[in-house]
């Protein structure tokens, strides 16, 4: 018989234990990680939508426990999940940032500087265009890395914008600033001129919904001021004292279509929300706002305002004003998914941003009938004149 020799045991048993380790290692590894349930709990109830807050928390575990990075703009978030933790005997480092930073050094908030500005999902100009803010636009700011400045819009949109786009406040500056009489651009397309002339050289284009700081009126033009001081002069036909304004405001579904007619043509920008360019939803975001109300960014998030009107293709039930929300509706393996978004403005019609703006019916036998979109209908919601934690009115909302 033939032994095996010493250096075949030798390897047998490292392998054996090699073996033993590496199951003893896989078996740990699956276990759940207490501190991520919890934070994947209350971002849940704090956070579910990204786009709009901010619980960015992850967890290392070393021999003393737990140690927590990230940031988050949610104090309340962060307090429910230190609460948690100690509920649960959980031992922990906190190196969680609350946001804004405090490299800020107290200019925490901010005003669009430019007739458009791009909010980007990164700090590159690569990046995802996500959504775009107006002159005269107030923000939240919450941190700044190289050139970008993380902020949050009125409709609580995140995205990082660059300093060239925004001029950083303090609360002193920023309460001053919205203490100013506004004017608001009132026609589609424009510039302002160093002079009361339009001959004079342009300061800068400005867009539907730009507001300014008002200085003076003129008889043919305003006198007024951007968020960083520059003075411009505006044609008075084109614009309008912001309180004036307000108080003309109808909230009627005749001003919704007349306003969406002003856009027609106007190209299609993934992320536009302006006159310059706009998405689906960025289009229907714009009419609403130049008719006094702040509604949500997305066609996803639109669709949870408001009070639902049809489901079934009954648009006979449809006023003008009303949005149409079309996708893929759910199955039993996969969820709803909300692509688009249109405006209806009656007879069967729809006017919607899609390659640019236009108007499309849902009238079989319309030469513009939209076979594309009529099968893959979802629903419709009336918003206007609803109430919905989504919704502002400019006439009850101190925005400006």
């Amino acid at each position: 018989m033939k032994f095996p020799s010493f250096h075949n045991n030798r390897v047998c048993l490292f392998l054996l234990v090699v073996l033993i380790f590496s199951a003893c290692k896989t078996e740990q590894s699956t276990e759940p990680n207490k501190v991520d349930e919890i934070i994947s709990s209350v971002r849940e109830t704090y956070a579910p939508d990204k786009r709009v807050a901010l619980f960015d928390i992850q967890s290392e575990e070393n021999s003393s426990g737990y140690i927590l990075k990230g940031k988050t703009n949610l104090p309340e978030a962060l307090d429910t999940f230190k609460k948690e933790l100690d509920s649960q005997n959980i031992k922990y480092t906190d190196s969680i940032e609350v946001l804004p930073s405090k490299k800020l050094e107290g200019k925490i908030y901010g005003v669009i500087n430019n007739s458009v500005a791009n909010l980007r999902s990164n700090t590159a100009h690569s990046a995802e265009l996500v959504t775009q803010g107006t002159l005269g636009m107030p923000l939240n700011v919450y941190q700044k890395e190289r050139s970008w400045y993380l902020i949050q819009t009125p409709d609580n949109y995140l995205g990082w914008v660059d300093a060239g786009g925004i001029e950083l406040m303090t609360k002193k500056e920023f309460d001053e600033w919205k203490a100013t009489d506004k004017l608001i651009y009132t026609d589609t397309y424009g510039k302002s001129y160093t002079e009361a002339d339009v001959s004079s050289d342009a300061v800068s284009d400005v867009v539907a919904g730009n507001i300014f700081s008002l200085v003076t009126e003129g008889s043919d033009f305003y006198e007024v001021k951007y968020p960083d001081g520059r003075k411009a002069y505006l044609l008075k036909d084109e614009a309008d004292s912001f309180d004036e304004w307000k108080s003309k405001l109808a909230f009627t579904k005749e001003s919704l279509v007349e306003t969406s007619k002003t856009m027609l043509g106007v190209p299609y920008l993934w992320g536009g929300t302006s006159t310059k360019g706009v998405d689906c939803s960025g289009f229907t975001k714009t009419v609403y706002l130049m008719n006094g109300m702040i509604i949500p960014r997305d066609a996803s998030q639109q669709i949870h305002e408001g009070t639902l009107i049809d489901d079934s293709k009954e648009f006979d039930k449809l006023i003008a004003g009303d949005l149409l929300f079309f996708g893929r509706k759910a199955t039993d393996s996969t969820s709803e998914r909300v692509i688009h978004v249109g405006m209806w403005i009656g007879d069967n019609r729809f006017i919607h941003s899609a390659g640019n703006v236009h108007i499309s019916s849902m009238d079989k036998n319309a030469e513009n009938f939209d076979t594309y979109n009529y099968n893959r209908y979802l629903r419709t919601k009336r918003i206007l004149n609803e109430t919905g934690e989504g919704l502002l009115y400019l006439t009850k909302e101190n925005v400006f």
